[in-house]
């Protein structure tokens, strides 16, 4: 009879896995339905490739009504870190009890100060990371959302992070220090030491904010609306 130790990591094992398998099932499901009747190749590889074409097809459309300059957010880090709490509180000031964790993709969409803000946010998931650097291209801002809290997995969203920059030298970072609303959360600066972020090329546009994505921190120091004017700022610029 096996001990019960090995019956409790059989049980881990096999909820991680049934976790990750729902994850890849609920993109594997969307990205066939957007891609019916559309063509293109067969299997993982074929969806994935067309639900790449479909998201730059829609990100190269004129604006609504001519006028506004189209800008895309790209908005990464961990799961957990609080991302869809981020996009709704910068755009909806409307409380909400529970913002549902992102198992794919979430997107937001802005219109302000002569933008057309396009917020793109992927999953952190471990099986989501990989598909990360497919998004840099299009973007004209990264936000990285990180947990201020989750001391374990800081070295991993350093190490994410990095692997980012080194894709796109030039593109500018917003750093988010998330859940500063919590008591043991690391200030700004320490996360700015375990970031690494000393480390950045000067020539890089880079700005370290500490937020709380929280309805009850719209009017605090921490709120997420100044993220949101920091980009509408950056996006603004010539």
């Amino acid at each position: 009879m096996a001990p019960p130790g090995a019956f409790r990591h059989l049980t881990l094992a096999l909820g991680a896995a049934v976790a990750a398998l729902g994850s890849l099932l609920f993109i594997a499901w969307k990205i066939y339905f957007r891609g019916v009747g559309t063509g293109g190749g067969t299997g993982w590889a074929g969806w994935w490739e067309r639900e790449l074409r479909q998201l730059r097809e829609q990100q190269s459309r004129d604006p609504p009504d001519g006028t506004l300059d189209w800008r895309q957010v790209l908005v990464l880090g961990l799961d957990g870190a609080g991302k869809s709490s981020v996009l709704h509180y910068i755009c909806s000031e409307t409380a909400k009890e529970r913002i549902a964790p992102t198992h794919g993709f979430n997107s937001a969409r802005l219109h302000t100060e002569g933008l057309e803000m396009d917020l793109l946010e992927v999953g952190g998931s471990r099986n989501l990371r990989a598909y990360w650097p497919h998004y840099l291209s299009q973007a004209h801002v990264l936000v990285f959302v990180v947990d201020s809290v989750d001391r374990s997995r800081l070295l991993t969203a350093r190490q994410e992070l990095h692997a980012l920059l080194a894709e796109e030298p030039r593109l500018p970072l917003v750093v988010l220090a998330n859940k500063q609303d919590k008591s043991d959360a690391l200030s700004a600066a320490e996360l700015h030491d375990e970031l690494a972020l000393h480390t950045l090329d000067g020539q890089r546009e880079f700005f370290l904010l500490p937020t709380s994505a929280t309805w009850a921190s719209l009017s605090s120091a921490t709120s997420v609306l100044h993220v949101k004017s920091l980009l509408v700022t950056l996006l603004s610029q010539p």
